[in-house]
């Protein structure tokens, strides 16, 4: 790692220690869910960005870990002399030992196969779960306390935002440290020609078992720390939408970065925490994020940003300023009209506005939205909306096929191989 990454690094880690304590207790909480996905993350990234293994059932090892910390900390509860900080040694037990076994089974097969056999085993647990009230407490789940140590009662949030911090610190460090070993050189081998693997004399079957195993340890670290910030867990940390959350995250933030995850899973959960209460059709911005990301960026946002950290001195920033802001202000017009159509469509199907139908006898009624009334059969209701899509949609298509060229003459003058516009663009 460079001395610039490493001051970068160390520079967001020192504001992750400083500022939590001047922020009020649902900001501090929006953090821990930051760091837990993140670390999910990145479990889930061992996988697919190292290894090239696509798993749709990540869940299942999350859940393992969730509950298995849960039970140790009843035990603590019960007299156990272990300290709480240690507890997610049990997540990553539980994450390894499941990991193990189901990963000498799905990695039996490869790319969709694989991908539906890991899905299989998720929705296994998902399905036993509710029926298996010893392990996991059935459709209530279970629940435990913080106890304390050392003079920490754990009783406030900012201590488990702390404990939290340390650990993703720890294993995110010890997951690229992992990648930096010639087992994990082996693994980035194993994603770009199996077959060239296996002729080399390695077993490839045993190393994605060991690679799996990995990514579900550290998977179930990162469910044991949601169990102690939650002190409980049901049978839906095991539900499908966990799987999918992290392959969105993972994706939108990049998956050939390292650190591309934590981009995404920061994006989305704090996405997530202050959309959730404005609109209900959150999970659709959510969706149409990732769709938009793959189209124009299927590198992520972290891939977008490496390429341009390693052409920064191709690049004649002097002329890539001005259309890069009029890009930005292209997008802001379209996702303006995207949010206008959204919730106009989301006020007029709502349950609200059928009563308010009813109460009319059948008419169309006005509807309040962004502190306006708009009628429903207006032109502007629709023309606005769609102005902003057309005005916008075309400036950003000017403005890529600009960039594209600053792109390529930048490298003309450096005469070097020709440079891709990470964005996309291009004839």
């Amino acid at each position: 790692m460079s001395m610039r990454n490493t001051s970068i690094l160390a520079g967001i880690l020192a504001l992750l220690i400083v500022v939590p304590p001047f922020l009020d207790i649902s900001w501090q909480n929006a953090l821990v869910n930051v760091l837990i996905a993140s670390l999910f993350a990145l479990a889930f990234n061992l996988l697919i960005g190292q290894a090239g293994l696509l798993s749709f059932g990540h869940a299942a090892y999350f859940g393992v870990g969730a509950f298995a910390a849960l039970h140790l900390m009843i035990a603590v509860e019960d007299g156990l002399p272990l300290p709480t900080p240690l507890l997610p040694f049990a997540g990553a037990a539980a994450g390894l030992l499941v990991g193990l076994i189901a990963g000498y089974f799905s990695t039996m097969r490869s790319g969709v196969y694989f991908a539906l056999v890991t899905l299989a085993i998720a929705e296994l647990f998902h399905s036993l779960a509710p029926r298996l009230q010893d392990l996991f407490g059935g459709e209530s789940g279970i629940s435990s306390m913080r106890m304390p140590w050392q003079g920490l009662t754990f009783g406030s949030l900012l201590e488990v935002y702390y404990l939290t911090l340390g650990w993703v610190v720890i294993c995110g460090l010890g997951l690229w440290a992992f990648t930096r070993t010639p087992f994990g050189r082996l693994t980035l081998a194993l994603r770009d020609n199996e077959q060239r693997v296996r002729f080399l004399g390695y077993n490839a079957h045993a190393s994605k078992v060991v690679i799996f195993a990995v990514s579900a340890m550290v998977a179930g670290v990162a469910g044991s720390l949601q169990a102690i910030s939650n002190e409980t867990a049901n049978y839906s940390l095991f539900a499908t939408d966990v799987s999918a959350q992290v392959v969105l995250q993972t994706f939108v933030g990049g998956s050939t970065v390292f650190f591309g995850p934590v981009i995404g899973a920061t994006a989305f959960t704090l996405f997530s925490f202050l959309v959730s209460d404005l609109t209900r059709s959150w999970v659709f911005y959510q969706g149409l994020i990732f769709v938009l990301v793959m189209l124009y960026m299927p590198t992520g946002i972290g891939g977008v940003a490496y390429d341009h950290i390693r052409n920064r001195k191709r690049l004649d920033w002097s002329l890539l300023a001005g259309p890069y802001l009029v890009a930005l202000a292209g997008g802001l017009l379209i996702t303006a009209g995207i949010v206008f159509l959204t919730e106009t469509v989301a006020v007029l199907f709502g349950e609200d506005y059928a009563r308010s139908r009813e109460a009319a006898e059948g008419a169309l009624p006005a509807f309040e939205l962004f502190g306006i009334s708009w009628n429903p059969a207006g032109i502007l209701t629709w023309l606005i909306p769609l102005a902003l899509l057309v005005v916008g949609g075309t400036i950003l298509i000017r403005t890529r096929r600009r960039i594209d060229i600053l792109w390529n003459r930048s490298d003309a003058s450096n005469r070097t191989a020709a440079v891709p516009n990470p964005l996309g663009g291009g004839e």
